[in-house]
């Protein structure tokens, strides 16, 4: 594959490369988990791999499959894994660009992908999440829907972002190296104005956070997964016990949209359409820093 990246300055701040072989916008990237490969969605329909630790960023591999724009993508091991507006996921052999297998079960756009070593969690328009093996070497020609092996509904919108928290307790074996734990639970986030917890074992859903007044667009938790922050279109950040679904604080600041939420062990960070970004700490509902400076 060529370079299709153009060299700039070395200098701090300065623009290093650019790569432009994507034919029209993307939407979505992710590092690889050894930090070599930049994998990019595009409205193209195809992702690209391209290597990062290299001299010069060189494009690996296109992946052509897709019969819309690609709107999420994830990686694990050699795989890469793509979630698209036909209402299909894929997954792919990072070394031939190979797809390996096609997840059909939504009816409407993907939003967005979590991958685990067993599992590819989903999100989707069609108002529902869903669990898929990630493994599907012992699925027969003919029996691909055995892939899903939950579907999430109760939602009254689209569903948007997406958390998973698995526990340490004894599991029962779903498929070879593919395991369900009693206390895996599921967050799922929605345009409906609430967030929802799950239990990944029965797929029931256990606490509803309601409060926003707007679509809920991104969530984190905490390093310990007992507190759950969310953000969205009301420009609020909230926080909320997921055991009990209470609410502990409401975060005012930002005038418009929320679209990102970054949690650090002290604080967590949050990005607005209202082109600011703005830090907090647990205790205050204030923020303490606020970082502008983009200008779209």
């Amino acid at each position: 594959m060529g370079a299709g990246s153009s060299s700039g300055g070395g200098k701090k701040g300065e623009l290093l490369e650019t790569m432009a072989d994507h034919e029209e916008s993307i939407n979505c990237m992710v590092i690889s988990e050894d930090g070599s490969m930049l994998v990019t969605g595009s409205e193209d329909s195809t992702a690209r791999m391209w290597s990062t630790k290299t001299e010069e960023t060189e494009c690996l591999g296109v992946l052509r499959g897709h019969s819309s724009y690609i709107n999420c993508v994830g990686t694990h091991d050699t795989f890469v894994v793509t979630g698209s507006a036909d209402s299909t996921i894929r997954k792919w052999d990072m070394t031939t660009c190979e797809c390996l297998f096609v997840y059909e079960g939504h009816s409407s756009r993907i939003q967005k992908l979590l991958v685990t070593d067993d599992f590819i969690f989903s999100t989707s328009f069609d108002k529902t999440a869903k669990a898929w093996l990630f493994n599907t070497d012992e699925i027969e020609d003919g029996n691909e829907d055995e892939a899903c092996v939950r579907t999430l509904k109760g939602h009254g919108k689209g569903v948007y972002p997406i958390i998973f928290i698995p526990s340490s307790d004894d599991s029962d074996d779903l498929s070879e190296g593919a395991t369900i734990n009693p206390g895996d639970v599921i967050i799922t986030g929605s345009a409906d104005m609430t967030a929802r917890s799950w239990s990944f074992e029965s797929g029931g859903c256990l606490k509803q956070f309601r409060g926003h007044t707007g679509a809920i667009t991104t969530m984190a938790t905490d390093a310990t997964g007992r507190v759950l922050f969310t953000a969205g279109a009301d420009s609020t950040i909230k926080s909320w016990n997921i055991v009990t679904g209470q609410l502990l604080k409401t975060f005012l600041g930002h005038s418009r949209m929320i679209i990102d939420l970054c949690v650090t062990p002290k604080m967590f960070f949050t990005a607005g359409t209202d082109l600011s970004v703005r830090g907090w700490v647990y205790e205050f509902e204030e923020n303490v820093r606020i970082f502008k400076g983009h200008q779209h």
